[in-house]
């Protein structure tokens, strides 16, 4: 079996980040959210992994290179542009072939890894097994209709769902989705819809089985998501301390703290996870936060945010929280007189000020 994921696209729902990375390359509790999905197939014993990325963009393949420090065999995909996942699977017949394959949408994160579904997968040797997870909003995505245990139906982002069972971004599939993707017609979004893929393997008599996942997914489209799924990651995380805690401070609770940083005279509670070569000084770090490497944190509070490498918040006076700082961001607390709010911000940034 062979793995096809998904990292391209332009996230235009987290911009201003992803004006400047990939939003794949985003960290979620330190870890790149691109990771995940690839120790899933290494954890599942898939050794071929196809990416699927922008034509122009080089940072993914920088960032893994060939996959050997995974234990994979990485080949790279390039999408002209993001004309819907069928299209993704059709561009990708050559790297597949003959095999079944699983296709992972990068941005997707969940608890469990991916053996149990390919493991159905094999088990009802199905031409196709999806993967579904009941969901408060699911005119947000692709749903399926079951009626005595079998799909009947897929539509996708309808306006009146025949139920609350979302297809999620795990899909396997033999070679006979190749035949569906070739002969789908473009949507009026101008895509070729996997939905639609989907929908016409059930047409032509095709097996169509599934999943129901029972525990934790995100699909981390938005900024409120990937907030969520850090905290989901972080709540299994555990205690691990390498970096240099003094006798002033405190740190309770499961709190990962990496190599040469430094907690001088501040609280530190759990979970949370603090990079390498970082400086939390008379600071308080809450619950939910990831903290990536070479930041300093000094005389201010941080809960429940994502603070990505190089970041500098310094004396800021009001708690920081529910917050996405990208890389080499400063806050500072303004030394003028009289005192000021003072910004230089990106297209599509977001601030909240008292």
């Amino acid at each position: 079996m062979k793995a096809l994921i998904t990292a391209g696209g332009h996230g235009t729902r987290l911009r201003p980040i992803t004006h400047t990375q990939n939003k794949h390359l985003i960290p979620i509790a330190n870890k790149l959210m691109l990771q995940f999905a690839l120790e899933f197939a290494q954890d599942a014993g898939i050794i071929d992994v196809g990416i699927v990325i922008n034509s122009n963009d080089e940072s993914i393949k920088k960032a893994f290179g060939d996959g050997t420090d995974l234990g994979l065999k990485l080949t790279y995909i390039p999408q002209d542009a993001p004309l819907g996942l069928a299209h993704v699977v059709k561009i990708s017949e050559s790297f597949i072939g003959d095999d079944n394959f699983i296709f992972y949408l990068g941005d997707n994160i969940l608890v469990g890894g991916i053996k149990k579904f390919i493991g159905d997968f094999e088990k009802n040797a199905s031409n196709c097994h999806l993967v579904l997870s009941k969901v408060p909003d699911p005119n947000r995505f692709g749903v399926a209709e079951v009626v005595d245990d079998r799909i009947v139906s897929i539509e996708e982002k309808p306006d009146n769902p025949k139920s609350d069972l979302a297809v999620t971004g795990i899909y396997l599939y033999d070679k006979n989705i190749f035949e569906a993707v070739n002969n789908i017609e473009t949507s009026p979004r101008g895509e070729l819809e996997i939905s639609d893929a989907h929908q016409y393997l059930l047409d032509k008599g095709y097996d169509v089985s599934y999943s129901e996942i029972t525990g934790w997914w995100k699909d981390t489209g938005k900024p409120s998501d990937l907030l969520e799924a850090n905290r989901l990651v972080l709540d299994n995380i555990k205690s691990d301390s390498k970096g240099i805690v003094d006798k002033n401070s405190t740190v309770s609770g499961r709190v990962q703290i990496g190599a040469n940083s430094r907690v001088i005279n501040s609280n530190i509670r759990g979970p949370a996870i603090i990079g390498d070569n970082t400086t939390i000084e008379e600071s308080y770090v809450g619950p939910y936060s990831a903290i990536g490497k070479g930041c300093t944190i000094s005389g201010s509070e941080v809960e429940y945010s994502i603070i990505m490498d190089g970041c500098q918040i310094n004396q800021v006076k009001r708690r920081i929280e529910s917050s996405l700082l990208g890389n080499d961001v400063e806050i500072l607390r303004s030394k003028t007189r009289p005192a000021t709010h003072k910004f230089m911000l990106g297209d599509q940034s977001r601030i909240e000020i008292e």
